[in-house]
């Protein structure tokens, strides 16, 4: 019976390196470190993890596992190493422990006479459809090294459109986060000391202040019901989008918003063309193409679009046409769909559009947070500096007075 060891040694160049390894006795690790020409100066049983069996208590398998993974797994097979030995040095070198249990069970998989990609197919929440139909295509095509390639590459694409929607949405919902929280701080703390002071002096107070006073009362009085109806708001909402009609309203909604809108769209645009080329140019049929992106399309009215595509195609109609009556592609990014469709050169023109959405994206993103940044200022200043001024009014009106 073989056990995970621990182990720390140092490679030829002197540098130290660790890992795991599993093996009947720690002898043979040192042996097949030594194979490896490293120096083990450690080998131990890994101590077992109590909470290795409560799968949400464990680290999820992240997008840039699957792609490092994909990465190195491509120059392995590349360099002429079998399938096993890949799958064997990579689960030994992989820290996430989730991953790393993903890992042995495919290599297991594959042992017993399955092929990598239904072994893949196991495990639906690391790997999608997209993944293992090109896998599928690659082994099937005898050019897995160049298709896993591919995919690390696409996958690195992806991953950077995503982190600039993220961040050109992330800025403005903070800020107003921030801005609620310090508002409901100055109207249900700052705002009643100010009001017991001005109560003392009898006077007639301006009108500004006494709707902020007005403000500050409602607050405290119904806070309870305003932290409800938030949360409530929050649930209604998740339920309304997780909800398939609500999720088409939702989706279309999002699609005609003047700024955000146009952004969603480029995305759009630029995933199914980068999707679409990166799997037609590994050997995927079209109509399965088709099928997978407008599954992974992240939008309703996207997706049905892409289906009203393949369900054309199947009628024997060209791509271009039912993507232009969609109204959702801009009839420029059809035009060259066109094109690539009569000269036969489709993945490449594909490819040409998702390059040129890649920078429209980008300027999107910076046309986006150079508008948000002005008017988020604008908006924190008119809302916390009217609520500091209303305040100080009666200060000034009675120092006036005074004067």
């Amino acid at each position: 019976m073989t056990t995970v060891f621990e182990w720390k040694g140092k490679n030829p160049k002197g540098r130290k390196v660790k890992g795991e390894m599993e093996a009947e006795t720690s002898k043979q690790v040192e042996q097949s470190l030594k194979r490896r020409k490293i120096t083990p100066t450690r080998v131990k049983k890994k101590p077992k993890d109590i909470f290795e069996n409560i799968e949400f208590l464990q680290p999820k398998v992240k997008e840039s596992d699957v792609i490092i993974f994909s990465r190195q797994f491509s120059t392995m097979i590349d360099a002429g190493l079998p399938l096993l030995q890949c799958l064997d040095i990579l689960q030994s070198q992989q820290e996430n422990p989730t991953f790393k249990k993903n890992l042995k069970k495919i290599k297991g998989s594959v042992e017993s006479g399955e092929t990598f990609a239904d072994a893949l197919k196991k495990f639906p929440k690391v790997f999608n459809e997209l993944f293992i139909n090109m896998v599928a295509a690659g082994e099937a095509g005898g050019i897995l090294d160049v298709i896993l390639k591919r995919l690390s590459a696409y996958m690195e694409k992806m991953a950077k459109l995503k982190r600039q929607v993220k961040g050109a949405m992330t800025y403005p919902i903070i800020t107003l986060i921030v801005a609620a929280i310090v508002v409901a701080v100055i109207l249900v703390f700052v705002i009643p000391v100010f009001s017991a002071m001005f109560a003392d002096f009898g006077a007639t107070l301006p009108a500004p202040t006494l709707l902020v006073i007005a403000m500050s009362e409602f607050v405290i009085g119904n806070i309870g019901y305003i932290i409800g109806g938030i949360i409530a708001f929050l649930f209604l909402f998740k339920r309304t989008y997780a909800n398939k009609k609500g999720r088409i309203l939702m989706d279309d909604l999002f699609l005609r918003l003047p700024v955000i809108g146009v952004l969603i769209r480029k995305v759009a645009v630029a995933k199914f063309t980068r999707t679409t080329s990166t799997m037609l140019s590994s050997g995927v049929s079209i109509l399965e193409v088709l099928e997978i992106v407008a599954k992974t399309s992240g939008n309703k009215i996207v997706e049905f679009a892409i289906q009203d595509v393949k369900a054309g195609i199947a009628e024997g109609r060209s791509m271009a046409d039912p993507l232009l009556e969609s109204g959702v592609f801009p009839s420029m990014v059809c035009s060259m769909i066109a094109v690539g469709e009569s000269t036969g050169a489709l993945d490449t023109m594909m490819e040409k559009i998702a390059d040129f959405y890649d920078d429209e994206v980008d300027q999107a993103v910076k046309n986006l947070t150079d508008m948000i940044e002005p008017f988020m200022l604008v908006f924190l200043g008119v809302v916390i500096g009217g609520l500091v001024i209303s305040m100080y009014l009666p200060i000034f009106t009675m120092a006036g007075a005074i004067s």
